[in-house]
């Protein structure tokens, strides 16, 4: 009995198709083994717990606090504000303080600086009154938010 040669490369491929995936893109690669998966995983805990204690470890430690002790509304073009700004005695905080109008637009508006206090340690708190210019009548001042600098 003769085979002709088509019928002889076909006969590879009768096994439900593998041969010729494997001929087409090499041989399938072998599954990890359970306790390889096991390892990969507890390596990839590790690593993931130790990068998020490192990120808080290394948090920036600087913090401020601020408090509105009052303001005014003294006429439709000015605004005043009583603030404490509590820090670190050796940083710089940045504080922006900002009036609004009836629709809680911003009528008016400024940066304040608080600089290191010297010969202090520990926590410090300034006190600042601020008076700000607006463009129409104010019905609220307060601090915007404050931070320290580098931050």
């Amino acid at each position: 009995m003769t085979q002709s040669p088509g019928a002889a490369a076909d006969s590879r491929y009768a096994r439900g198709g593998s041969a010729r995936y494997g001929d087409r893109y090499g041989a399938p690669r072998r599954k990890m083994s359970r306790r390889a998966a096991l390892i990969v995983s507890a390596v990839v805990l590790v690593v993931v717990v130790i990068g998020v204690a490192l990120f808080a470890w290394s948090g920036n430690n600087a913090t401020v606090s601020f408090k509105d002790v009052s303001f005014t509304t003294p006429d439709p073009w000015h605004a005043t504000e009583d603030i404490e700004v509590t820090k670190d005695a050796s940083q710089t905080a940045y504080c922006t303080v900002k009036a609004q109008d009836s629709s809680f637009g911003v009528v008016g508006w400024k940066q304040l600086e608080f600089g290191p206090v010297a010969g202090a340690s520990g926590q410090t708190t300034q006190q600042a009154h601020v008076v700000l210019r607006t463009q129409t009548g104010a019905v609220s001042v307060s601090i915007d938010s404050c931070w320290v600098k580098g931050t």
